[in-house]
């Protein structure tokens, strides 16, 4: 009796050993890591820091670095594992029962009278008539005749849809496929050197019927009408006191180098700046 005990033992014990291991929901999937504090921290960590450390400072991702070998941590406190996600919605119809039992039919709302556009043109036809042409006296001749158009008039007014034929599709064309053989043949190439050479033969032509005029000799008109006259320059006005002085400074050592110096300025007038033309280059 006592080995048959131990043999039944001994078959649950094995039972039980194969049986899996049930996980909870936490272990299959953990919850998101919560944010590092000031606590967790450890010499030799990542985010180990000297001075004044906060909490604050491990919430901002800026800053929080990446742990070795280990998930990166968010900055964001999450709620607790109580808490549910999502939009929860409470059931006030009953559910299937009270589907199965009874039909709730939806109850239409009363709908507000529709009110009708004002005929501001009848309005505007009888102050007129009535002799009121201010501000004032419209808007009290509107208050005591109120004039509506009626439903079968605004009806009327109304543009109908045009009709459209029963065949037909609305939205935007497709585009043509491309023309990949005449892409692979070269063929706009083809016919960009044709149009070239189609230009560039009825300009010869062109040239070859227009008239080639002879030489045009100029008459006295022409010539006077290109002359200029020269401009006679005053000499500048001197006191007459110094007219008769003379220079008491010369840094030319002759005459003709003065003469050449004073050459090469007026050359170079048209090209220098200021109002002698005695500063830079205008262009570089």
């Amino acid at each position: 009796m006592t080995e048959t005990n131990s043999s039944f033992q001994d078959l649950t014990r094995s039972k039980k050993k194969k049986q899996p291991v049930r996980r909870t929901v936490c272990q299959i999937c953990p919850p998101p890591r919560r944010p590092l504090t000031v606590a967790d921290i450890r010499p030799g960590m990542e985010n180990e820091r000297l001075g004044v450390v906060r909490d604050s400072m491990f919430q901002n991702p800026l800053i929080v670095k990446a742990e070795l070998g280990k998930p990166r941590e968010r900055s964001c406190s999450l709620p607790g594992i109580n808490f549910n996600y999502g939009l929860y919605i409470r059931g006030l119809d009953g559910g299937v029962p009270e589907a199965i039992g009874h039909w709730n039919v939806f109850k239409q709302q009363p709908t507000c009278p529709h009110e009708l556009t004002r005929n501001y043109i009848a309005m505007n036809r009888g102050a007129v008539k009535a002799g009121l042409v201010t501000a004032r006296e419209n808007f009290l001749y509107r208050q005591l005749n109120d004039i509506r158009i009626s439903d079968q008039d605004d009806r009327r007014l109304k543009k109908e849809p045009p009709s459209l034929p029963p065949n037909m599709t609305f939205g935007i064309r497709a585009r043509p496929s491309t023309p990949f053989f005449d892409l692979l043949q070269h063929r706009y190439q083809q016919l960009w050197v044709q149009e070239q050479k189609a230009t560039q033969k009825a300009i010869k032509l062109e040239k070859k019927h227009k008239v080639i005029l002879g030489k045009l000799y100029e008459t006295r008109s022409s010539q006077l009408r290109k002359y200029k006259p020269p401009v006679k320059l005053d000499a500048l006005w001197h006191m007459p006191h110094f007219q008769k002085v003379g220079a008491h400074l010369d840094t030319f050592p002759t005459e003709d180098d003065r003469q050449r110096a004073f050459k090469a300025h007026r050359e170079e007038c048209a090209v220098r700046q200021g109002t002698l033309r005695m500063g830079n280059y205008t262009h570089p």
